[in-house]
């Protein structure tokens, strides 16, 4: 009978190390999670998702049902750096928002920050009931308009902070109000181009 050799079996689990990851300066910089990995070099590039109301504490309606992806740049001992990807609202959320006899406008905007960076805003407007073409494309422009102006005042991290908390829609839905009667305006998502 042949001699069966015994191997060593090296559990892979333990050889990986924790790792926690932070978000920007902008979001003050805390805790958005752990991660494991290997090999520091693994982790550079890797993406994650939290919700607003895990990074702020608030759990308001609008933290609730907003996602913000951040990806690992930086690695320095155990501790990962983070810089902001995307935000995105819940499709649920949204659906709540659509009723039959309204009108409801989506939009896509390329705008540029202050310090240059490119941002894609994609943004839902919702009339309070069914309008016409003619002030669906008021509309729309307005919200061009007012998305690329209010952009060009801001730099990117202030910019970021008004998107994702919801600040930047409010000020456009100020200036549409002016057009028709709206129900809702939202920044649906936006990210780092």
């Amino acid at each position: 009978m042949a001699e069966v050799k015994k191997t060593k079996v090296v559990d892979k689990w333990k050889t990986k190390t924790w790792y926690a990851v932070h978000a920007p300066e902008n979001f003050e910089s805390k805790e958005i999670g752990q991660v494991v990995a290997t090999d520091e070099k693994t982790l550079k590039g890797r993406l994650l998702r939290t919700g607003l109301g895990d990074l702020t504490g608030s759990f308001s309606q609008s933290n609730a049902f907003t996602s913000v992806k951040f990806r690992i740049t930086e690695v320095k001992g155990k501790t990962a750096y983070a810089e902001f990807v995307s935000h995105e609202l819940a499709a649920g959320y949204i659906k709540t928002m659509l009723r039959r006899r309204r009108s409801i406008i989506y939009q896509v905007d390329d705008v540029l920050s202050k310090d240059g960076k490119k941002f894609r805003l994609k943004s839902v407007s919702v009339t309070s009931f069914r309008v016409s073409e003619s002030v669906r494309m008021a509309i729309r422009k307005e919200v061009s308009v007012g998305l690329l102006a209010l952009s060009k005042e801001m730099d990117f991290p202030q910019l970021v902070q008004e998107t994702v908390f919801g600040k930047l829609g409010s000020r456009v839905y100020g200036k549409l109000k002016k057009i028709t009667s709206m129900r809702r305006f939202e920044i649906r998502k936006s990210e780092v181009m």
